[in-house]
């Protein structure tokens, strides 16, 4: 099953139930006045945060979704039931666009609800029309259709961390290393097609599919998937130690998320050099991932900023990492 981001659908209000000619039967009085109903009102239309970032699967194959309309004014000045409300769940971090009237809206917290479509009002029934002069109207008004449009939904992940990095950094063996999830893994360019979410002790981790130069522009995956790293809280990025130049390919992503948005590059990063068992013996093989002269050379490339040295072989770096990780979002 292909995990959706986005999704157009168009969203129908309920109309208005009817307001009806009815009149009051008493004993002896066959016509007693003007007794009609008004309609009920159509239902609205609402989103709802829901913690569930796969959810928007449900609608993939939806063309329209509506509210039902109220039902039609009764006798004895009965007033007809209001149309069910439709409400749409939708993944913590969606962008609700209005392609009619541009009006976004954004769902940040679970259990937000907000009214994104109004149900048309209900007709009035004859005894609305009821006066001095006209003692028995046979007036009255049909409901009022509901609003309608066409939506763009659009999810951004919501995460503490966010794993960015060039395609086969390490980011989706990472992932599942450390919060046993399934992202798929291989070495090879852009096996991760698709974001995937891990959870660590109560902290979520996004594995961001790998960016490529020129991502911001379209190519490759895209900004298609950078928008899902503007709401992560810490970017994770991770640089293969084998690289033969790690400094431009730290560059390289982070001249992609300054096009993309400059916004992001004010975000915390942790540095995670990653795959440190493959390097060769006189680098710091799997036994010695803390090779002094190679630590010294890449940590000289980043004075200011923190680096972690990560082998998925090597438990002590992984449990230094799921500490860090754990206790970093509070600080």
């Amino acid at each position: 099953m292909s995990f959706i981001d986005e999704l157009k659908i168009h969203l129908k209000a309920g109309t208005g139930g009817n307001g009806v000619v009815r009149w009051l039967h008493l004993k002896g009085k066959e016509y007693s006045g003007p007794a009609g109903g008004n309609g009920g009102a159509g239902g609205d239309v609402y989103a709802l945060g829901v913690r569930n970032s796969a959810i928007l699967q449900k609608y993939a194959h939806k063309v329209e979704m509506h509210a039902l309309d109220g039902e039609s004014g009764g006798e004895r000045q009965r007033t007809g039931k209001d149309g069910e409300d439709l409400i749409v769940e939708l993944p913590i971090g969606t962008l609700i666009r209005n392609l009619a009237t541009d009006v976004e809206h954004e769902l940040l917290e679970e259990g937000q609800k907000i009214k994104i479509l109004q149900g048309g009002r209900g007709g009035l029934g004859n005894t609305m029309f009821k006066g001095p002069v006209n003692q028995a109207p046979e007036q009255q008004t049909d409901g009022k259709p509901g609003a309608e449009s066409d939506f763009e939904i659009e999810l951004r992940l919501i995460a503490q961390y966010g794993l960015i990095g060039l395609p086969n950094a390490g980011k989706s063996t990472l992932l599942n290393t450390l919060t046993n999830s399934k992202s798929k893994v291989g070495n090879y360019n852009f096996t991760t097609l698709e974001p995937h979410l891990g959870d660590l002790f109560g902290v979520t981790i996004a594995d961001i599919p790998g960016l490529i130069e020129g991502a911001s522009d379209g190519k490759g995956l895209g900004h298609k998937f950078l928008r899902h790293i503007e709401r992560t809280e810490v970017l994770l990025h991770c640089i293969d130690a084998t690289s033969e130049d790690i400094l431009k390919d730290y560059q390289t992503i982070r001249e992609e998320l300054k096009a993309f948005n400059p916004n992001l590059t004010t975000k915390k990063e942790i540095i995670l050099i990653t795959k440190v068992d493959a390097l060769p013996d006189d680098a710091g093989h799997l036994d010695a991932t803390s090779h002094p002269d190679f630590q010294t050379k890449i940590q000289s490339l980043f004075p200011s900023q923190e680096v972690l040295f990560i082998s998925i072989l090597d438990d002590e770096s992984i449990a230094k990492l799921k500490h860090l990780l754990t206790k970093s979002v509070d600080n």
